[in-house]
């Protein structure tokens, strides 16, 4: 029984340290590659400014009910103005 705990805990700590490697353009497509490497369901996902460029951050319900928060880059070009 305390074995069983251990492993779920281990399991979470290493989901926790575990960041997808999905690359993508879209908030869309990148919520849904994210969600399919991680066999999860996307809870939220928004595209955030971090200096001089941009990231997706998706949160995401695995199906250990475990909540996780992925980060991808946006590699898409954007026009300046």
């Amino acid at each position: 029984m305390r074995s069983r705990k251990l492993q779920k805990l281990y399991l979470v700590l290493l989901l926790m340290l575990v960041q997808a490697p999905v690359f993508a353009i879209s908030l869309e497509q990148a919520a849904k590659q994210a969600a399919q490497q991680n066999n999860a369901k996307v809870l939220s996902a928004r595209t955030v400014q971090q200096g001089d460029s941009r990231v997706h951050e998706i949160k995401l319900l695995t199906q250990d009910g475990v909540v996780k928060t992925v980060k991808v880059p946006d590699k898409s070009k954007k026009k300046k103005r």
